[in-house]
């Protein structure tokens, strides 16, 4: 399936491509569609109505972002990766005008399953600016993701000034200490994946736990991450310490992931 981008409910032009080049100020949310429907639909609408509002001051109707996503997904076919977008119409580096409507954009493109893991993580010192809100333009990402794979690495996790694990570089982190499941406790961005795996796990009445985690307290822990692509993907070290995957932990998360019935778009 070849990529294809919708801006405000109809294809993209050459024009747009162009301006959407420079949309250094967005905010974002990623799904998978699978049969026209969407695990967590309501948690990426209010994702994007919490972060238009934090960095717009106004938002886009949820009614139109589903009209919005509908007409790109009736474009392909039934399971696809869909990525919504919203900027601002003035653009960059301009002051705020309220009263004109936020632009959608709607990118589609092939279905992914993300990756089987295990995976080797790299620990490095970085906070991203603006945490709790996906946002575009994030080179640092990106960055420490090549130069954790050049020491050998399959990807990053973040420390805080303070030492505290955050997130990846694009995923969340879950640990387990063979009962409970621990939140890393830190400025982070809650991704949707997380909280529906962990509204699931609340039903379920799994032991849940949201704590400071350093590199140096793993010991006797498991742990995976997660992101729109999986629900768990197991880590099999952080940094230079080693950690045990845990296949009931793997299990259990993506079992509470494929408890949450997805809704059509």
């Amino acid at each position: 399936m070849a990529a294809r981008l919708w801006r405000n409910g109809r294809p993209s032009t050459s024009d747009d491509a162009t301006d959407l080049a420079f949309a250094g100020f967005a905010h974002f949310t990623a799904m998978q569609v699978r049969d026209g429907a969407v695990r967590g639909l309501d948690l990426h609408l209010a994702r994007l109505q919490r972060a238009s509002h934090d960095l717009f001051g106004r938002a886009v109707d949820d009614g139109l972002l589903r009209d919005r996503m509908r007409q790109a997904a009736a474009a392909g076919p039934r399971s696809l990766s869909m990525v919504v977008t919203i900027r601002p119409a003035e653009g960059e580096f301009v002051p705020a005008d309220d009263d004109r409507p936020l632009d959608v954009t709607v990118r589609t493109d092939a279905p992914s399953n993300g990756p089987h893991g295990p995976f080797r993580l790299d620990a490095v010192e970085h906070e991203r600016f603006l945490p709790h809100i996906k946002h575009v333009g994030e080179g640092a990402k990106t960055h420490h993701l090549r130069r954790a794979r050049q020491r050998g690495f399959d990807d990053a996790v973040f420390l805080d000034r303070a030492g505290r694990i955050s997130e990846g570089t694009i995923w969340n982190l879950a640990f387990s200490d063979g009962d409970t499941v621990i939140w890393p406790r830190a400025d982070l961005l809650v991704g949707t994946t997380m909280q529906i795996v962990r509204r699931q796990l609340h039903l379920a009445d799994v032991p849940q736990d949201e704590r400071e985690v350093r590199p140096s307290e793993l010991g006797g822990l498991s742990a995976v991450f997660m992101n729109s692509w999986t629900p768990a993907v197991p880590i099999t070290g952080i940094g230079h310490r080693e950690l045990a995957p845990d296949p009931r932990f793997v299990r259990r998360l993506r079992n509470a992931f494929d408890a949450d019935a997805a809704e059509p778009l």
